[in-house]
């Protein structure tokens, strides 16, 4: 049986990946030989797939490929400032179709007791 997350929600949409794909880099293969790098459409499936549901890197189904390296090309494409780029075209892209109340933003968090968190006058 399929879950949800096994499922059609686990990859990322059809148009989200073509908005990413330009952005990533070209990669030539080694002239040194070795292993061919990997597919970066199950690569930015696997990120994908972290980043929606919140699971750690070594529970990522391995559907996605090894979980590690999909967390090193993520970490690539952080450095290289792809993923702010991505978040850009995507939020333009959202403002477009529904539109984004800029000027009112709210955040949301807490706040509690570290369990440990040093002597009790502080």
């Amino acid at each position: 049986m399929e879950t949800e997350w096994s499922g059609k929600f686990a990859h990322m949409p059809e148009k989200m990946w073509r908005q990413l794909e330009p952005l990533l880099p070209r990669y030539v293969p080694s002239p040194k030989g070795g292993r061919p790098r990997a597919s970066l459409r199950p690569i930015a499936d696997g990120i994908y797939y972290v980043l929606r549901t919140g699971c750690q890197w070594n529970a990522l189904p391995p559907q996605f490929g090894s979980s590690s390296t999909v967390h090193r090309y993520f970490q690539e494409w952080v450095q290289l400032g792809i993923w702010e780029k991505f978040w850009t075209v995507c939020l333009r892209r959202y403002d477009a179709l529904r539109g984004i109340a800029w000027r009112w933003q709210a955040l949301d968090g807490a706040q509690t007791k570290a369990p440990l968190g040093g002597e009790k006058n502080r």
